[in-house]
């Protein structure tokens, strides 16, 4: 399963910081963030769970960020 956000992340260094809080929180997810991408694109990818999106959108809320569901 892949599901894709568009997000207002625009540095590297917040990215990182998003990603390792979704990694932590979600160990089974791959996930990368495409900061060339207009949409500053959030992707995640599992092949074992089905992808909680409702708590990627708040951890990235939390972490003083806005994610959408693409």
């Amino acid at each position: 399963m892949i599901e894709v956000f568009a997000t207002n992340i625009t540095t590297e260094g917040k990215a990182k910081k998003v990603l390792n809080q979704i990694q932590e929180a979600f160990p089974d997810y791959m996930v990368n963030f495409d900061l060339e991408d207009c949409d500053k694109i959030l992707r995640i990818e599992t092949h074992k769970t089905i992808i909680d999106t409702k708590s990627i959108i708040r951890l990235v809320n939390e972490m003083n960020g806005q994610a959408s569901l693409l």
